[in-house]
């Protein structure tokens, strides 16, 4: 963030339409300020590096280089580097896995109201995580496709902690889980935690991901 606190974005699109729109929508919101712009991932990798922004707003397909490499070079910086927010186009995208696997902190899609587009920039920004609503169906056909998953790392975690990614793997939030579960929601956040350090998960939008690999979201069918 900068010294007012705005959160610094990086827009990366390869349609000048689409950037020229994000720019005049966060100029008009006082905590986002946009930092630069690229029309490739080369570019949003370079100017990265250059502007260090707090989030790179990044389409997946675009000349160059796509945005699933620029996104594993961007997160291969650690912790510390700039956290990605994938915005595409839904129902044209056949990437949404490659796009959350390579590190991703977050999904979603263009024809989202404008104000949920601005309201994930935020999450991703305070190094939450975010997968846009339908977003776990092409999740599901993803895995469906690809090779079976491996039950057996089930077993490096408890019987509730299976039950708890399940549920994030299904989307729940916290509340949803403490519901389901008849638990509080500070013992779904503990679990969640634990989840996190367990399976080495930078985020919930990796366990979302670990819950397809382990099995326990099963495509349908």
């Amino acid at each position: 963030m900068n010294a007012d606190g705005n959160i610094r974005v990086l827009l990366a699109d390869d349609q000048p339409l689409v950037r020229s729109g994000l720019r005049v929508l966060m100029a008009d919101t006082p905590d986002l300020e946009v930092v630069g712009e690229a029309a490739n991932g080369a570019e949003a990798v370079r100017m990265s590096a250059e502007l260090a922004p707090d989030v790179v707003v990044m389409d997946i397909r675009m000349p160059q280089m796509d945005g699933i490499e620029a996104t594993r070079r961007l997160t291969s910086a650690g912790p510390d580097g700039a956290r990605v927010l994938i915005l595409t186009t839904f129902d044209e995208d056949e990437h949404v896995y490659g796009a959350l696997r390579a590190g991703a902190s977050g999904f979603a899609v263009k024809d989202m109201a404008l104000d949920d587009i601005l309201a994930a920039v935020r999450v991703v920004a305070a190094g939450d995580a975010l997968i846009a609503p339908g977003v776990t169906r092409r999740l599901i056909a993803d895995f469906a496709a690809g090779p079976a998953p491996a039950p057996e790392r089930v077993a490096v975690i408890t019987v509730r902690e299976q039950e708890v990614l399940t549920l994030v793997g299904r989307g729940r939030s916290n509340s949803e889980i403490a519901q389901d579960l008849f638990i509080t929601v500070a013992t779904t956040k503990s679990h969640v935690a634990r989840l996190l350090t367990k399976l080495d998960a930078r985020d919930r939008v990796q366990l979302v991901i670990k819950a397809y690999e382990m099995g326990l979201v099963a495509p349908p069918g």
